[in-house]
């Protein structure tokens, strides 16, 4: 400081503007492109009276915008705190959460059916929350070498169940290719503990292909749960260019293919439209999917997590939602789930109870080969 004060000193008063940032003649502000920028655009003045740009828009104005159908409130209640606060004391990790479904507090808050149970539905995501691969819609985590399993996961899975008064639970997991069995022994002890300490609750299982081994779907599809459900996601086209590289379309209709055979009564997949798919690719798709006898798809919006995954070709309209659940209806399909909000497991708990419950009105009257599977499946309720 006084060497500063020192230097003040010895330079005449003319000469002190030395130790500020040297100014030059020609660089003043008109003379940049961004001060001629600000002095052909709006003064303050013009903003305090009015006459300055009514709007503004931010942000990326060539995407297709987020339409208002698509947007939902912050989540809330009694039963949506309490199934966060027992996931968060059992470690215990949601799809809902990972994967940042928007339709979360509808999920968790549920309602009561016409019957007076519980429709609030949770998907669980066991063997947790890192995958082993990497599909381009997917916000789940990814690494070759996840944690190791949690032993106890099973048991703690069926425990916080067990208390939640849940009419319908769905159980998901990340890929694991890197264990032996790709977690299908985990998977299915889970089930039976489910079962063990609540057998009322309907359980559907939503696994992975197990990279093609059938033998794993066997032991997954014999372990008492109520509907058997994977994802094709997409229409093959699309496949190699959404899925990760090492899932194929071929593959995942051998796994829902494998686990009718094995007895389970009820199988299921989604498909996501606004990845750029036509509309031939989407209904060869569904006569595929009859073909190896699916029973129940559900059709809904895809919703770019971050910008980091691949983006939104067109937002499909509410009018052709309906469309498709008309269209996979007249192919047999025994239940369909179409809308921008719905998810492969979205009021899971609600379509199919309701769904049934509507059925057992209709059982004086006679009944198609489809229809009779499901009064089978009542009966067993």
């Amino acid at each position: 400081m006084s060497q500063l004060l020192k230097i003040l000193r010895v330079c005449p008063a003319a000469q002190r503007r030395c130790l500020a940032t040297a100014t030059s003649s020609s660089a003043t502000p008109s003379s940049t492109k961004f001060g001629q920028s600000l002095d052909s655009g709006p003064t303050l003045e013009d903003f305090l009276s009015g006459a300055g740009p009514q709007r503004v828009v931010l942000g990326n104005t060539k995407g297709p915008r987020l339409p208002s159908y698509l947007k939902t409130s912050i989540p809330s209640g009694e039963s949506f705190n309490k199934i966060k606060k027992d996931l968060r004391g059992l470690n215990l990790h949601t799809v809902c959460e990972e994967a940042r479904c928007p339709n979360i507090g509808d999920c968790w808050g549920g309602s009561k059916s016409t019957d007076g149970r519980n429709t609030a539905t949770a998907t669980i995501m066991l063997m947790g929350d890192t995958c082993t691969r990497g599909c381009r819609f997917c916000s789940v985590k990814t690494s070759r070498a996840p944690p190791p399993l949690d032993p106890h996961e099973p048991e703690n899975t069926a425990e916080a169940i067990s208390r939640w008064g849940l009419g319908y639970i769905v159980l998901t997991s990340v890929d694991r290719d890197d264990l032996a069995d790709g977690g299908a022994h985990h998977f299915a002890e889970t089930i039976r503990k489910i079962k063990q300490k609540a057998s009322h609750i309907l359980v559907e299982a939503l696994t992975g292909d197990f990279a093609g081994s059938l033998e794993q779907v066997s032991l997954v599809a014999k372990s008492g749960l109520d509907v058997y459900a994977h994802n094709v996601e997409t229409v093959e086209e699309l496949t190699p260019y959404v899925r990760d590289r090492r899932a194929t379309f071929r593959q995942s209709l051998k796994v829902l293919e494998h686990a009718k055979r094995e007895g389970v009564q009820i199988t299921k997949t989604s498909i996501m439209l606004g990845v750029g798919e036509t509309s031939d690719q989407v209904l060869a798709a569904l006569k595929e999917l009859r073909a190896v006898d699916v029973d129940v798809v559900t059709f809904g919006q895809y919703m770019r997590p971050t910008k980091r995954h691949m983006k939104v070709d067109r937002y499909v309209e509410p009018s052709e939602f309906e469309n498709w659940k008309k269209v996979a209806e007249d192919l047999g399909f025994l239940y369909v789930a179409s809308g921008p909000l719905v998810r492969s497991s979205y009021k899971a708990g609600e379509y199919y109870i309701e769904n049934v419950l509507r059925r057992r009105k209709q059982m004086a009257l006679p009944l198609s080969e489809p229809e009779q599977l499901v009064a089978t499946r009542e009966n067993t309720v």
